[in-house]
């Protein structure tokens, strides 16, 4: 990858991990509910699954689901299923007490699944390798490149997220704040649900 291929590869990968979307939310809810420090399982679950979508996409995953509609969908409406169980539960505990000291595993285990199952997440993924994979060079030659690109802003991006909710944790009315801004983020996951279900 040229330098200029990669300096418009590494525009586009920063204006797609900042553009707001169900990680975002959840890392902004997870700082606000478990400190920056505990929100960082969030960020690292985030990471494993950017790889794993990375490794995918350059495997030719993103193929295989335009060679099969039917898979795409069901994995779509799964998705959204996922999504918008997940803002239901946030609005429905959105009032109770956090559960002091969530596991790092449940942390993870959810910001995983928001991951995965994020359209935005998989359209940026496959946008990136039909757009700034160079064909006629080994494609793992360019992934040297391309990985440690998109893991790093990935890293900046969703940290600097989860330190935000940290902060607004910590704000005098963090406890009435908390509970609205709970209530926000389960219609906002509902409404990525119901988006992605119907598109």
């Amino acid at each position: 990858m040229s330098v200029a291929g990669w300096a418009v590869f590494a525009s586009f990968w920063v204006v797609f991990v900042v553009t707001p979307g169900p990680n975002h939310a959840n890392c902004i809810d997870t700082g606000m509910r478990h400190s920056f420090r505990r929100g960082l399982w969030g960020v690292a679950a985030i990471l494993v699954q950017a790889t794993l979508f990375l490794i995918g996409a350059a495997a030719g995953v993103g193929a295989v689901l335009q060679g099969a509609p039917e898979l795409a969908a069901a994995l779509r409406l799964a998705g959204a299923a996922v999504l918008a169980g997940l803002g239901l539960r946030m609005i429905w505990l959105a009032d109770r007490p956090v559960r002091a000291g969530a596991g790092a595993g449940s942390i993870f285990g959810r910001a995983f699944l928001i991951a995965t199952f994020n359209a935005k997440s998989v359209a940026g993924y496959l946008a990136a390798f039909s757009l700034f994979v160079e064909p006629g060079r080994p494609i793992g030659d360019q992934m040297w490149v391309i990985l440690p690109t998109a893991l790093s802003i990935t890293a900046l991006s969703y940290s600097a997220y989860t330190a935000l909710g940290a902060w607004l944790g910590r704000l005098a009315l963090g406890a009435v704040l908390n509970v609205w801004f709970r209530r926000v983020m389960g219609v906002c996951f509902v409404l990525y649900g119901a988006v992605l279900a119907l598109v």
